[in-house]
């Protein structure tokens, strides 16, 4: 499960970037965690299917 928001990096190129946060499962206690990362909007299929 990925959520796509869009990234506040300032004034300039900050419109070409996308953070995405995805949920992470824990394989040791079955956790939730949260996983933040920035890429620019042409990567986002090739970072959701990692």
């Amino acid at each position: 499960m990925a959520k796509k928001t869009v990234a506040g990096l300032g004034k300039g190129g900050g419109k070409d970037f996308t953070k995405i946060i995805k949920a992470v499962k824990s394989p040791k206690t079955g956790a939730y965690s949260f996983k933040e990362e920035i890429v620019a909007k042409d990567k986002v299929k090739d970072a959701l299917s990692k």
